[in-house]
């Protein structure tokens, strides 16, 4: 059980399939990944098992772990244990001081319940991954839009301009708070205020984000009063809606509706091959809202963490 040498044993790591295996190099190019973040368990030269994190580039400390597979076929028993002795030593050696592990996360089929490989797959990864005290935190349902789809025309009840400044923006970020569905917002506000969570999400994630700010939309009355805002950029895979919200005293109006397909039309006319985004299983308003606006459920993702 070991670190990868370099990018010379990528194809020795990609020996196991999965869907993040055709990101690997670009990954390892451009700083989101370390050889020694990228651990394998051998056996003369089969690959048994293998784990991985991922972080933004340029940071020496791991984001989330996003990759745990074993050879599905081997024994049973056998599978599970060099699974879970993986983790733990590549856990051990790249995260020595980590009282709390990154979070997990996996993409599955959207349908795997139905399938008895697709279970196994995704239950012996979880079952690993509880050996060394994880528990399941959140399903999410991964979306897509397709340029085959009609592009959402503008609303006519709603206005939309552009962002004034991360202040702004914060601001809303906090209100949107109140009463939301999303298991990470509602974990963060056992931990900290609302104007805290909402200016660690910002700088934390939508801060970074390389695409044009010019994209992002806040949506208002006729009168200018603030309804919701969405957030369309780029993640340095695939063009995404980053965050799209509505203000808790209009909720309830259909006002979600308006607000995503301004964000649609946005990424819409860059030309992109596709926009992808997600949200919580639970969260049914917002899943309800994608598929109205013609996004497809083509995946899903387990998030696990570590008390």
């Amino acid at each position: 059980m070991r670190p990868i040498d370099g990018r010379e044993e990528l194809d020795l790591f990609s020996r196991l399939p999965y869907a993040l295996n055709a990101e690997l190099a670009d990954d390892l190019a451009d700083g989101r990944r370390r050889p020694e973040w990228m651990w394998v368990a051998v056996r003369g030269d089969r690959l048994l098992a293998r784990a991985a994190w991922w972080s933004r580039p340029g940071s020496d400390t791991p984001l989330i772990l996003d990759v745990l597979d074993m050879d599905d076929r081997a024994p049973g028993p056998d599978r599970l244990d060099i699974g879970e002795r993986l983790l733990r030593t590549a856990t051990a050696a790249v995260l020595p001081d980590c009282a709390r592990p990154p979070e997990y996360s996996r993409f599955i089929p959207p349908d795997w319940r139905d399938s008895a490989m697709s279970r196994q797959v995704v239950e012996d990864r979880m079952t690993v991954l509880e050996r060394t005290g994880a528990r399941l935190f959140v399903e999410r349902l991964r979306l897509e839009w397709s340029p085959t789809s009609p592009v959402p025309g503008p609303s006519r009840r709603l206005s939309f301009r552009p962002v004034r400044g991360a202040g702004e923006l914060v601001t809303l970020m906090a209100l949107v708070l109140d009463g939301t569905l999303d298991a990470h917002g509602r974990d963060d506000l056992t931990r900290r205020s609302a104007q805290e969570a909402a200016a660690r999400h910002y700088e934390d994630e939508l801060a970074r984000y390389t695409s044009p700010r010019d994209w992002w939309r806040i949506a208002t009355l006729p009168d200018g009063e603030p309804v919701g805002f969405v957030v369309p950029a780029h993640n340095g895979y695939n063009p995404i809606i980053a965050y799209v919200a509505v203000l808790p005293r209009h909720r309830g109006k259909g006002y979600i509706d308006d607000v995503l397909a301004e964000g649609t039309r946005i990424l819409a006319a860059q030309g992109v091959p596709r926009i992808r985004a997600a949200t919580d299983l639970g969260n049914v308003p917002m899943a309800d809202a994608f598929r109205r606006a013609r996004y497809v459920n083509f995946g899903r993702e387990i998030n696990m963490t570590w008390n």
